[in-house]
């Protein structure tokens, strides 16, 4: 889930700082392209939440 939150903290930076947040002098865009990575690398938040509920119901 800290992928998740991670791409919601590097999407709002990228929004805050504008059209630099796609500049690649600031790093903002390269943080949100590793974060995606990272998201997919770690699979999607759904199938991870369906994997630890259907843990708990044992």
């Amino acid at each position: 889930f800290a992928a998740t939150i991670a791409n919601d903290v590097c999407r709002h930076a990228v929004q805050y700082m504008g059209g630099y947040g796609y500049c690649r002098e600031y790093g903002v865009e390269r943080l949100l392209r590793d974060v995606k990575i990272t998201e997919i690398y770690e699979g999607t938040s759904e199938v991870q939440k369906m994997v630890m509920s259907g843990n708990m119901l044992r």
